[in-house]
């Protein structure tokens, strides 16, 4: 297979320059105050425009007219009391502030009944507050504190819910991207503990430049490691790239017993996936199939775009999956798992991941995971 030449790839970072949001483009409940000012006013408007037209239905009078207005106005004083005092009480415990709670709302529909009894004794034949009459307003008025009460608790209820919502959804993002990084981070120490081991054998042999030749080229890879953010996705190009740093630190174990084919459709290059999502895969094909075989085996990654899918293969020309030494973790515990977890953190169900074998054909990894060129939230390095 002919070796791809991918091009290199740097730092790169990208400031999005997004329009400010005017007044009313933002979610209602963005700004409480304002919230509650709209809806007192639009609420209390709609209760006069109503009682004007019943007023108006039943033979229209300039002092049916001026009630209706009265009413209105001290029913929107009394509420603005009224959500003063909810707004104390939602601070207490739960019992008294029911139990305040309903007796704010029976005192103020006495006094809503008495100022509307008073209303309308200017206009009554026999004038005065009379008890039946306070009585009988006391209906009209409970039922409409309870109804602004009943709105007022099942809003503020609802932006409760909102808000804790919203703060599930923080940790989760952020229990998601700990995890992730700690999957990532999980293959440093491995990779570090092979190559050091390594490094040390060549410093034991004498063969300095060579212990020095890996150390340059090892310190080029923990520098990509550690440049890119954990959680980041990078594009296929980058990967490959990181994936010929691991391996010329390799090539100096194994040398020719390592051969690495790169079979790459160039529509992908730049596809974006989780941060060293291959190196595992190719480290395990060194493990089990150049390691154990006196000629070495070769190591092929193909990757291909099908309609909107990105499929990539590991593959190796060893031995296959034996029974007596199976391959479903690295050395050190991480393995197959790790890759299997990363995929499910990245992109939840839309993915594949599958393992292929047979006894003396080798062993072969694909991975089937959406087409992807931008990443919003994140940029690698």
């Amino acid at each position: 297979m002919a070796k791809t030449s991918l091009p290199q790839t740097g730092t790169s970072t990208r400031t999005l320059g997004l329009p400010k949001p005017d007044l009313f483009s933002r979610p209602f409940f963005e700004d409480k105050g304002r919230a509650f000012w709209i809806l007192q006013a639009t609420g209390w408007s709609g209760y006069l425009l109503l009682r004007s037209v019943s007023s108006i239905s039943n033979g229209f009078s300039v002092e049916g007219l001026i009630k209706a207005i009265i009413e209105a106005i001290v029913g929107y004083c009394l509420t603005l009391l009224l959500s003063a005092l909810y707004g104390f009480y939602r601070r207490l415990p739960r019992i008294p502030a029911v139990l305040l709670t309903l007796a704010t709302l029976g005192a103020a529909t006495l006094i809503y009944a008495v100022l509307e009894a008073f209303t309308y004794s200017f206009t009554a034949a026999e004038p005065g507050i009379t008890v039946a009459r306070v009585i009988g307003y006391s209906f009209l008025t409970f039922t409409v504190l309870a109804g602004w009460s009943a709105l007022y608790f099942g809003i503020n209820f609802y932006l409760i819910v909102e808000q804790q919502i919203d703060q599930m959804q923080i940790l989760e993002n952020q229990a998601s991207s700990a995890q992730l990084a700690m999957l990532r981070y999980q293959l440093n120490p491995h990779f570090l503990f092979n190559t050091l081991n390594s490094i040390s054998t060549l410093v034991l042999l004498k063969q300095t430049e060579r212990a020095n030749i890996m150390l340059s080229r090892l310190s080029s890879f923990l520098r990509y490691t550690l440049a890119n953010e954990p959680t980041a996705h990078v594009t296929l190009a980058q990967e490959i790239e990181t994936l010929k740093l691991y391996l010329e630190i390799e090539k100096m174990r194994f040398d020719e017993r390592l051969r690495m084919h790169f079979d790459l459709d160039p529509r992908v290059a730049k596809g974006r996936l989780p941060s060293l999502l291959l190196q595992p895969l190719v480290e395990n094909a060194i493990k089990y199939a150049v390691s154990t075989q006196e000629n070495g085996a070769d190591i092929i990654v193909s990757a291909r775009l099908t309609g909107d899918r990105v499929q990539i293969a590991v593959s190796d020309t060893g031995p296959g999956l034996i029974e007596a030494r199976p391959r479903p973790t690295l050395s050190t515990g991480v393995g197959l798992a790790n890759i299997r977890e990363r995929l499910v953190q990245a992109f939840g169900p839309d993915h594949r991941f599958e393992t292929r074998t047979k006894p003396g054909e080798g062993f072969s990894v694909e991975i089937e995971i959406p087409f992807q060129l931008e990443e919003p939230n994140r940029e690698a390095a």
